[in-house]
């Protein structure tokens, strides 16, 4: 269905632009489009409108490219977000590099003004291929003529590994212009399934399954890119092969349960020296599908390390000797096929270092008062095994990030690429939408809520059922942390206290205090049968970050 006639081009097809470049993304199977409205991109709305797709407003720009992100990270698809010119566009880029930082698949369109006067007018007008260029794997301009064989480049580079973010734009006459590129032919997006190359450096001779087997003590360190490949069964298996622990990245929570024997926890969240203790007594690490773009901190791990992704160590953060490149799980379970080594580690063994991860967990704990660990342990009692839970940046984030058992992936959102604070709220919202069937959980600092709260008004207005968690104490206790180490005063980082039940109810959500334990369980009750927004203001007392980081 076109936005007008249009004029047949010449493969027989018909439509405008934008037309053009609704049904390509509709063929990529994108059913929702964040946006906030302006003039240039009226057109393009519309026809997504007319084609069935859901156009969802975000309260600004930027949330509204948070929510493409999380929609493409709950739902493995593609994220897409619409913005205007000037002002619309600048707002749009930090959920964009996010995108791109997070790895995350993501086609984002500004409009512009008309093509007559992009050459000499001056107001709200601002260069978007020299703006996205840098935050972006591909910053391109649709052009009526092209229009069909750009949006399929611009969905197959998003797509491509590593993915990321696509930035487009578009003149408001192009828009509406009848497009004379119109055949639309998606791309192939699913990985090869067989295993690529081995690279292997001067003077290393050995083979990926003879370092293996040699190993007295290897460790498995799994990424985005195992997660993105479906590869936790493969990553289990080689693992009970082998009988080593399992280390995962933050945005790959969940790619094997956090509940398997072999699991040891995460990298550079909570008690993070206690992992990396872990990682740096191993003699051989398996990076599988792990992106250094996780790491907070430096790769200072004396080991061997064979990297196996489904692109090669490019960017040589930490070494690697031997390189698979290839689909990861096609890989792994070659390993495990052929495997012959002794068993090194035993299962009581990774037991008791997460009991030790879990004693660390804990340290700090205040009795008498609402801890943070508390609030963490408190929602997982409450929600139901398959709740999808979204954590903002900053302290807290830390503690989701261990303390939070994942049991299948896709189900812990975050942004640890770009980290980007304000992305919890907008995450949930998304996620809700795109998983309606599923219970959503923000978890959220005071700051970061302060950032999107209002976004929770076009959530009421959906009759959306998520919770919002806020760790209320003050403070953007990351920096304030970090002043204090240097025994500078706290400066530009505490909060004013805003009383967030008010809040809630003034966007028509629901609203609950909690200062103890028992209080935050009495708010936390009916948390699967929620229809609309509920926030929760938990009042946590800080001293147990200080303890943690």
């Amino acid at each position: 269905m076109s936005a007008k006639a249009g004029t047949a081009g010449p493969d027989g097809l018909s439509g405008t632009t934008a037309d053009v470049m609704v049904r390509a993304l509709a063929a990529a199977g994108v059913q929702r489009i964040f946006a906030y409205p302006g003039d240039p991109i009226i057109e393009f709305m519309e026809c997504a409108r007319r084609h069935g797709i859901d156009v969802a407003l975000g309260y600004r720009e930027g949330t509204a490219a948070f929510m493409a992100e999380a929609h493409a990270m709950a739902t493995g698809g593609i994220g897409t977000c619409v913005s205007t010119l000037g002002p619309g566009s600048t707002a749009l880029v930090n959920g964009v590099a996010a995108a791109t930082l997070d790895r995350v698949p993501m086609i984002a369109i500004s409009g512009q003004i008309e093509t007559a006067r992009q050459a000499y007018f001056t107001h709200q007008v601002v260069e978007h291929e020299q703006l996205y260029r840098p935050v972006t794997k591909w910053a391109a301009r649709v052009e009526a003529q092209a229009v069909a064989t750009t949006m399929r480049k611009a969905l197959r580079v998003a797509t491509a590994e590593r993915p990321g973010a696509v930035h487009l734009t578009c003149a408001a006459d192009t828009f509406a212009a009848d497009a004379q590129d119109a055949t639309v032919r998606t791309p192939p997006f699913a990985a090869d399934a067989l295993a690529g190359q081995v690279f292997i450096a001067d003077g290393a001779t050995t083979r990926p399954e003879t370092m293996l087997a040699a190993a007295r003590r290897p460790v498995l360190l799994a990424g985005i890119g195992a997660s993105r490949g479906d590869a936790g069964p493969a990553v289990l298996a080689l693992a009970a092969a082998v009988q080593m622990p399992v280390v995962v990245a933050p945005m790959a929570k969940g790619v094997v349960p956090e509940d398997n024997e072999w699991f040891a926890g995460v990298l550079d969240m909570a008690c993070n020296e206690i992992v990396w203790d872990l990682v740096r007594s191993a003699d051989l690490v398996l990076a599988v599908g792990f992106d250094p773009v996780e790491l907070i901190k430096p790769w200072r791990v004396p080991g061997a390390v064979v990297h196996i992704d489904t692109t090669p160590n490019t960017d040589q953060v930490y070494p690697s000797d031997l390189e698979i490149v290839g689909n990861i799980a096609a890989v792994l379970d070659a390993l495990a096929r052929d495997y012959t080594g002794q068993h090194r580690w035993t299962a009581a063994e990774v037991a008791a270092f997460r009991r030790r991860l879990r004693d660390g967990y804990y340290s700090g704990r205040v009795e008498g008062h609402l801890n943070p660990t508390d609030v963490v342990d408190a929602v997982r009692a409450a929600a139901p095994p398959d709740t999808l839970v979204t954590t903002d940046v900053g302290s807290h984030k830390l503690l989701v990030g261990q303390g939070w058992p994942a049991m299948s992936p896709r189900s812990v959102l975050m942004t640890n690429g770009l980290s980007a604070m304000g992305f919890g709220i907008p995450a949930a919202i998304a996620a809700k939408m795109a998983l309606p069937d599923r219970p959503v959980v923000a978890m959220v600092g005071d700051g970061g809520f302060a950032m999107t709260a209002t976004e929770l008004r076009h959530a009421a207005a959906r009759g959306l059922g998520l919770a919002v968690v806020v760790f209320v104490d003050g403070s953007l206790n990351r920096i304030e942390l970090k002043q204090s180490a240097r025994s500078y005063p706290s400066t530009a980082t505490r909060i004013d206290d805003i009383d967030l039940v008010l809040m809630a109810q003034s966007m028509s959500c629901d609203g609950a205090r909690a200062e103890t334990a028992g209080e935050l369980e009495k708010a936390l009750t009916g948390l699967a049968t929620l229809t609309r927004p509920l926030v929760i203001e938990a009042r946590i007392d800080p001293g147990q970050y200080q303890a943690q980081f």
